[in-house]
């Protein structure tokens, strides 16, 4: 279990500690909500992943009727509407993720549904094509929110690494399920009643969900224990430059420093991009080729549906099996990698298959079905690729767990906008057959980087200055705990305020905040401080902002983390 803490001063002239933290019962501790109040949760969170990503596909079969009253010839434009979504989710989440850890997950969550809801709206009632792109990007923009906010609200409520990892599974399903059920919607919709339809139908989607989300108790832990905290004698506010540097630039410094974060990111990046090339992809091969309709060509894409859901019987059954290993405490269980990334390394395989299948039985003298099959194969190692990778982030860097994910989807969201743009033109100066090869060629090779991170992943974690930071956090953990232990026994005695540490008074009031899962974000001065606590959570955040105290990790050369 990680856990971060944070000072507030309860005034200039206290030199009091208070710690704040939940107790083993305690009713406003979200890990101990009831059943039926998490399972609500729950359900407004996967009903925000529709909205979001379904809207991401939205255009996709109705982009020939888009372009028709626009009079948009260009291939690289009509692409457009969906890029410029998926720009968005490039720079949505290296925003939302860390203001979730510093303000809670609902109020960002609220305030970034309910404008891509207006966005939506504007993407219906667009006059040009030009606002309509403006639309677009900024539907991807509040889109993205959900997809960083969401992986730490299932870890708030689940203090159980089991139970925490079936539930993401479903996360995994829900992400994929959307943008699967998009082009059925503009495939039937755009010949028949107009292609704005298709946005009129999500947002008459994202008006059902906006109520529900608007009920949505706060889940972060450390906002929760804030609430209960003195109030913070006025300090000096934070500048906005020193917020950027040190919690918005952590994802970007991560994924350039961090060798297992980079190298993650890429070959996620990769799937991710082929995920979206499908759209341009499908309508080449099953249109094209086959004559379908673009309703028809939209049911294909079941396929890789049923194969994402076929993933998840196997994460449950992979996760009693770990159950298990740990209870007579096998040795590999303690190891991220091996605990992590046997997944990995049999969806790989699994969807570099799939690539090579479909390009080489997309010709009219074999039936639809037969390359329409290959989505199943694709879906099932595309779940097992992207479960492994980013429970495998979430162990390996615990506190920073939501700026390794932000990280990660700000980079595939990015290939994702940009292979697309480059599908058509590939499909027809390679061929079906051999576009499908050289996607499947690049697959296989990114194929080794889970076997890589098996042999090579405890050595580059050993020498991570961020892991390195997170194992120094654990030790003063420790000594938190037996400060604070030792303080209660000498009250008890009667014996006042004993002196901590190196002759060191503890004038702050402290508020801790535990984390199971670990996401700890802190900012501001000094080194960081941790306590435990019963919470869990995959992001965590200080809602000091402005107080003096704030602590935050910083590596050997004395940078922020």
């Amino acid at each position: 279990m990680s856990s971060s803490s944070i000072s507030l001063p309860l005034g200039a002239n206290d030199e009091e500690e208070t710690v704040v933290s939940w107790d083993d019962h305690d009713a406003g501790n979200p890990c101990n909500w009831s059943g039926r109040k998490k399972a609500a949760v729950l359900l407004t969170t996967m009903m925000l992943i529709v909205n979001s990503t379904m809207g991401s596909a939205l255009p996709s079969n109705a982009l020939p009727f888009i372009a028709s009253e626009w009079q948009v010839a260009s291939p690289q434009q009509r692409v457009l509407p969906i890029s410029i979504y998926l720009v968005g989710y490039v720079m949505g989440p290296i925003f939302w993720a860390p203001l979730s850890e510093q303000f809670g997950r609902k109020t960002p969550t609220l305030c970034a549904f309910t404008l891509f809801t207006l966005s939506t709206l504007g993407s219906a009632l667009a006059p040009t094509w030009a606002s309509f792109l403006v639309f677009r990007l900024a539907a991807g923009v509040f889109a993205s929110a959900p997809l960083a906010i969401v992986p730490g609200i299932i870890a708030d409520l689940c203090s159980n690494p089991g139970t925490r990892g079936r539930i993401m599974g479903l996360f995994l399903v829900t992400t994929v399920s959307g943008p699967l059920l998009a082009p059925i919607i503009s495939g039937f919709c755009a010949p028949t009643i107009g292609w704005r339809w298709a946005f009129w139908i999500g947002l008459i989607y994202a008006g059902v969900t906006l109520p529900a989300l608007a009920l949505l108790p706060e889940t972060c832990g450390p906002v929760l224990l804030a609430r209960r905290c003195p109030a913070p004698a006025p300090g000096r506010p934070r500048p906005l430059a020193e917020l950027a540097a040190v919690v918005l630039a952590r994802p970007l410094r991560m994924m350039a420093g961090e060798l297992l974060v980079s190298a993650s990111c890429a070959y996620m990046a990769l799937c991710y991009g082929v995920f979206y090339m499908c759209f341009e992809a499908y309508p080449v091969v099953f249109e094209g080729v086959y004559g379908l309709s673009p309703g028809q060509c939209g049911l294909a894409y079941l396929a890789v549906g049923v194969g994402c859901l076929l993933a998840l019987p196997g994460f449950w059954a992979y996760e009693v099996v770990l159950a298990r290993a740990r209870a007579r405490g096998a040795p590999w269980t303690r190891c991220e990698e091996a605990r992590r990334l046997p997944l990995a390394c049999v969806g790989g395989p699994l969807f570099a298959v799939a690539l090579f299948w479909m390009g080489w039985t997309a010709r009219p003298d074999v039936h639809f079905m037969v390359p329409a099959l290959a989505g199943v194969p694709f879906g099932l190692g595309f779940m097992c690729i992207f479960q492994a990778l980013l429970n495998y982030l979430t162990d390996a860097y615990a506190p920073f767990a939501a700026s390794a994910n932000a990280a990660a989807s700000a980079s595939r969201s990015l290939l994702a906008t940009v292979l697309p743009l480059a599908t058509v033109p590939m499909f027809q100066r390679l061929g079906i057959s051999g576009a499908l090869s050289l996607l499947g060629g690049l697959s296989t090779l990114m194929c080794a980087v889970p076997f890589l991170f098996l042999v090579h992943g405890k050595r580059i974690r050993a020498n991570s200055k961020f892991c390195v930071a997170l194992r120094e956090r654990e030790e003063e953990q420790q000594q938190k705990q037996q400060q604070q232990q030792t303080r209660q026994q000498w009250k008890k005695k009667g014996a006042g305020k004993p002196t901590l540490g190196q002759g060191r008074r503890m004038s702050d009031c402290e508020m801790t905040a535990g984390l199971v899962g670990g996401e700890a974000e802190d900012m501001g001065h000094g080194r960081a401080a941790s306590a435990a606590s019963a919470c869990s959570a995959i992001s965590a955040a200080t809602s000091a902002w402005g107080a003096p105290g704030v602590t935050v990790s910083h590596d050997e050369g004395g940078r922020s983390l």
